[in-house]
């Protein structure tokens, strides 16, 4: 499996919000990422 195609920038601000080392958030299938993401994005709202 090749890394995922994001900037670097991106992958520190992920692994700070998930709370993953940065390796893991590199290595991470996209599918599982996007999951992620769209969880952060629903509690997000939620607070608002």
């Amino acid at each position: 499996m090749r890394p995922l195609q994001i900037s670097a920038e991106t992958a520190l601000r992920l692994s700070k919000t998930l709370n993953v080392p940065i390796e893991q958030i590199m290595h991470m299938p996209q599918h599982i990422l996007v999951q992620k993401m769209m969880e952060l994005e629903k509690s997000d709202n939620k607070d608002k």
